[in-house]
């Protein structure tokens, strides 16, 4: 697990065109942090089709800046994802009360 941020890895990839490969993605980080890049070699090694993607399979640490409440971080301990997936970076829509209270 590196010790940087799902923001420090997708500011790292601001010049990259979707879709890319692992390996395209840790080319273009060539001049990010060493734990940046050492984040994007520890993903899948496959097609990512947005930022998005790349921002749910790079492992860093769970209490990064994700900000999401203890029923999101529920939501994702139910739901599996991709292979080689982080928990803490599933999809986790914010459940309806929670959307009510934004407004």
């Amino acid at each position: 697990m590196a010790h940087t941020t799902v923001k420090e890895v997708l500011a790292a990839l601001d010049d990259v065109d979707f879709p890319a490969d692992k390996d395209e993605l840790v080319r273009a980080a060539s001049g990010a942090s060493d734990q940046v890049r050492s984040a994007l070699r520890g993903i899948p090694p496959d097609q990512y089709a947005n930022r998005e993607e790349v921002a749910r399979s790079v492992r860093v640490d769970p209490d990064s800046d994700l900000d999401h409440s203890p029923a999101q971080r529920a939501e994702q301990a139910r739901k599996g994802g991709r292979p080689g997936q982080s928990q803490h970076l599933r999809d986790a829509p914010k459940p309806p009360v929670e959307e009510e209270l934004d407004r």
